[in-house]
């Protein structure tokens, strides 16, 4: 299956921090095990506390998108094909305070807009030098 972005664009690398994102295959946010703070991106330190006492919660992977950009002009030769595509900030509805961000896949950038329901559904990428599968969290809108 053709990836949303196109096959050749660029795959995130994975390192301790952002591994729970990319490959879970669920929305999960880092909290704060000390002050119950919860951030995203992963960060070493909690946003509230400083502390690091840091773990991972799931979420529904339901949402609101709060801000979108309908993107016209490719910043990289490999999203000539994917114009024009939508990015949007999702704000989690059990996490307060945490915005995702990511691609809308089941509307036409025209068919979007602040306030909609989304939920999470996941593109999986098998890279092609071997590593480890990637189920990168995508978002579509809720009829």
């Amino acid at each position: 299956m053709s990836r949303h972005l196109g096959d050749s664009w660029l795959l995130p690398e994975i390192d301790d921090l952002n591994r729970a994102w990319f490959t879970r295959g669920s929305i999960a946010v880092q909290q704060c095990d000390d002050c119950q703070t919860l951030q995203h991106p992963p960060d070493e330190l909690c946003c509230g506390c400083r502390g690091a006492n840091l773990s991972f919660r799931e979420c529904s992977g339901e949402g609101h998108i709060e801000s979108l950009a309908i993107v016209h002009q490719a910043v990289h030769p490999g999203l000539k094909d994917a114009l024009p595509y939508a990015v949007v900030v999702v704000s989690l509805d059990d996490a307060p305070g945490v915005h995702a961000l990511g691609n809308v896949l089941n509307r036409k950038p025209s068919e979007i807009a602040i306030g909609q329901a989304v939920r999470a559904v996941f593109e999986e990428v098998e890279p092609a030098d071997g590593g480890e599968r990637l189920l990168i969290p995508q978002w579509e809108v809720v009829a």
